[in-house]
């Protein structure tokens, strides 16, 4: 089913990844002014090495939660979308990660969930992470649209003892939430890293329909989408607007509470009052 290609370096998605690009393309022209060269290269160590500490600082994941990760990075994504294997164009880049899946596992420790909604599944990584924390009874639910990383996804999980309490979804994330909530189904934690520019609808039918049970907890990823929320507006892409646009849809609803961590591309954490 898939293809194996070279491994590629992922491309700087985040805003500390883009800082440190910026930084080294700056310390490259500041060779005649060694002043500025020193400042610019301790402004790109104190930048670079950040997530690679806090890599080093955090458990290590799983054999499973691993695998996927590498199997994501060797995905031939251009490839399965040019022929028409995914109906979208996905990039490796789109994995949330060592450090955000431990985050998204101690939350579910924390809160004690027993039920999760994951929307926007890609190949995994955060659902299983997060299945992993769960009890032997826990169940989690995960939408994804596309079928084809749905099976990658499925295959994936079979490799771990955790992934028989995943549950896939196959379909738009708004239509499956909706069928979700005719049959009356409730989560204690929702993670939400699906289409950017329905995010607000993804939070409003979450506490409209009560997908969210009371004094649930909501995560919420890229909510500082490479930095465009908070740049001039004319630097924002339509994505980077869009999340613009939720952030403040979050901050104005009186029926929550929340708070932004500049966890690599953002992650909100929102309390349901």
């Amino acid at each position: 089913m898939s293809t194996v290609v070279n491994v590629e370096k992922a491309r700087p998605v985040t805003p500390l990844g883009i800082l440190v690009e910026h930084l080294e393309t700056a310390v490259t022209q500041a060779q005649d002014n060694p002043s500025l060269k020193e400042h610019l290269q301790q402004c790109l160590r104190l930048a670079a090495l950040l997530d690679p500490y806090l890599d080093e600082c955090t458990t290590d994941e799983s054999p499973a939660l691993a695998a996927i990760a590498l199997s994501t990075q060797q995905e031939a994504w251009k490839q399965r979308f040019s022929d028409g294997s995914t109906v979208r164009e996905l990039e490796q880049e789109m994995l949330s990660g060592h450090v955000e899946g431990q985050t998204l596992k101690m939350f579910v420790h924390m809160t004690q969930a027993k039920t999760v909604l994951d929307i926007g599944m890609f190949t995994g990584y955060s659902a299983l992470a997060m299945a992993e924390a769960l009890p032997s009874d826990g169940r989690l639910v995960a939408c994804e649209v596309d079928a084809y990383v749905a099976d990658f996804a499925k295959s994936l999980f079979e490799q771990s003892d955790h992934g028989q309490k995943i549950e896939v979804k196959v379909g738009g994330a708004l239509e499956t939430l909706g069928k979700l909530a005719e049959m009356k189904e409730s989560f204690d934690l929702v993670f939400i890293d699906a289409d950017k520019k329905e995010y607000v609808q993804y939070f409003q039918m979450l506490l409209d329909l009560n997908l969210l049970a009371p004094n649930g907890f909501i995560c919420v990823d890229n909510t500082l989408l490479q930095g465009q929320p908070y740049l001039p507006p004319q630097q924002r892409t339509a994505n980077g607007q869009a999340i613009a646009n939720f952030n403040l849809v979050v901050k104005n609803d009186n029926r929550v509470e929340q708070v932004m961590l500049p966890l690599r591309d953002g992650l909100t954490i929102i309390r349901r009052l």
